[in-house]
Parts: structure tokens; C-alpha cells; sequence
């Protein structure tokens, strides 16, 4: 029987991985954006961006430059099969009543970070992937979905709130909040991402009823 993610918990867990490394994650985004228009650097610090789930799930602080590391860039050819692959898939998917396709994105969330962290070919992180959500697809996403949708909420109450009238200091307080929850909400999303990938890898879940967990190694087999 699978195990299955604690959404409130690994919120919770993802948003403390995400504030050890806030800082880190900023800069190394900032970085990334500004970057992003340079030919053939853009492909190694995009790999390179796939595997920060990886290295907060290891609790590894990261260093903002790492993503202008080499060895990123040596393994570009079976990057663009294996994002070829989901795409195409995930598009396939899509065409058939739109459900398939969230499905199979879903299950396949984690194979590029299993592609650089695991060093895996492209069909083996897919395969990985799928093996590693099954039975936690919707909680997956239910967990991704509610520190999104709680950006969102924040950012229309901010809005709503500083639009009244037409003072335009209040419009500039307004922008500067709503920035400020977009700055604290994309580690906070890749946050989560790397406790769920820890969770997944390791099999030890956060949250979990430490009876319930204790259960399959106190029963004896039976004759």
C-alpha cells in the first residue's frame, strides 16, 4: 500500500525548506531571468533550475551561481528528448478531453529533477516519476494548488484594498505588496516541490501517524 502525502504538513515542510534557502532562491531566479537571453548559457541554467527541488530536499543551501556550472550543459541532448517526450505526450494527452494530459503532466512532475539529480536517461526519469506519484497524483497538486491559489487571494484582497480611489500612492504601496507576495511565493513553490521529491525519494513523509508508520514492522509474517 502507497503512502500518502500529507498536503497541509508538507505545505508547511515545503515553506521552511523554502525559507532556509530564501535568499538563495531568489538570486539564483533573478539570476536565471537575467541570463535566460543568452544563447547555449540559457540551456545549462535551465537544467541547472531543474534541480533545485533536489538539492533543498538534500538540505543543501544554495549557492546563487551554481547554476552557470558546466556540467549542466554536458548532457543538453537528452534534456531536449526527454522535454520533447513530456510535451509531446502531455499535448497527446490534452487533445483527449483535457484530463489525460493534466494527468500525465502530473505524473510526470519529478522527471527532470530525476533526470539531473539521478543522472537517469530520459525514459527512466518518466518511468520514475510515474512510479513515484501513483496514488498521490491529486495530493500533489492539491498542495501545489492551494500556495498558488493563496497567492492569488493575497494579491486580489492587496489590490482591492489599495485601489480605492484614485490616489496614486496607494496604487504604488498596492504594486510593491504585490511583488513582495510574488517574491515570497516562488520559493515557497519550489519549496514544496522538494519536500514532496523527498518525501517520494526517501519514503519517509511528513506528518505521518508515527503508529500507523510503525505498524508493517511490528507484524510478523505469518506461516
Amino acid at each position: 500500500m502507497n503512502k500518502r502525502i500529507n498536503i497541509m504538513a508538507t505545505i508547511k515542510d515545503g515553506v521552511a525548506l523554502a525559507l532556509l534557502n530564501y535568499l538563495s532562491l531568489v538570486l539564483t531566479t533573478v539570476l536565471y531571468i537575467v541570463t535566460l537571453w543568452v544563447p547555449y548559457i540559457n540551456v545549462g541554467t535551465t537544467i541547472a533550475m531543474c534541480s533545485l527541488p533536489a538539492e533543498m530536499a538534500k538540505g543543501n543551501v544554495i549557492n546563487p551561481l551554481f547554476i552557470f556550472d558546466g556540467k549542466y550543459r554536458s548532457n543538453m541532448g537528452e534534456f531536449f528528448i526527454l522535454y520533447a517526450l513530456m510535451t509531446g505526450a502531455i499535448l497527446v494527452g490534452l487533445f483527449f478531453m483535457v484530463i489525460p494530459g493534466i494527468v500525465i503532466s502530473i505524473a510526470w512532475t519529478y522527471a527532470l529533477v530525476l533526470f539531473v539529480d539521478k543522472n537517469m536517461s530520459a525514459l527512466d526519469s518518466l518511468r520514475e516519476s510515474n512510479r513515484l506519484t501513483y496514488g498521490n497524483k491529486w495530493r500533489i497538486f492539491a498542495a501545489q494548488f492551494l500556495v498558488a491559489f493563496c497567492l492569488q487571494i493575497s494579491v486580489a484582497v492587496v489590490q482591492a484594498l489599495f485601489n480605492i480611489g484614485d490616489a496614486s500612492w496607494l496604487d504604488a504601496i498596492g504594486t510593491i505588496i504585490v511583488v513582495a507576495l510574488v517574491i515570497f511565493t516562488i520559493p515557497a513553490l519550489i519549496g514544496v516541490d522538494a519536500s514532496i521529491y523527498k518525501q517520494l525519494t526517501t519514503g519517509n513523509f511528513v506528518g505521518e501517524d508515527p503508529d500507523q508508520a510503525a505498524q508493517p514492522a511490528d507484524e510478523a509474517p505469518k506461516a
